[in-house]
């Protein structure tokens, strides 16, 4: 069974930084693409990022781009999400999510296992 343990949330000022951990059990950590998303309340999930099995490539979405960062470290199971100059918008449950296949995609449904989350408060 996959388990994949978010930690790095919190309550930050805007223009603040954070950077967000998902550690994934398994020994196959390396064959998978994994993606960030979020959810603010009363809100739909959203895509946020995604990183290639290997981290040649990378994804964003518009509203993050230039501001995350998404990496992974294959040797240590982990991937992080690294954010810069925050806004209140950011406000959410971030999530990371695998998938069963290589690729990274900004399509929800193609992630097949998700972790609990990890609340990140911006405040104005």
């Amino acid at each position: 069974q996959v388990q994949l343990v978010e930690s790095g949330g919190g309550l930050v000022q805007a223009g603040g930084s954070l950077r967000l951990s998902c550690a994934a059990s398994g020994r196959t950590f390396s064959w998978f693409g994994m993606g960030w998303f979020r959810q603010a309340p009363g809100k739909e999930r959203e895509f946020v990022a995604a990183i290639s099995a290997s981290g040649d490539s990378s994804y964003y979405a518009d509203s993050v781009k230039g501001r995350f960062t998404i990496s992974r470290e294959n040797t240590k199971n982990t991937v992080y999400l690294q954010m810069n100059s925050l806004k209140p918008d950011d406000t959410a449950v971030y999530y990371c999510a695998r998938r069963n296949t290589g690729y990274a995609t900004d399509y929800a449904r193609d992630y097949m296992y998700w972790g609990q989350g990890t609340q990140v408060t911006v405040s104005s």
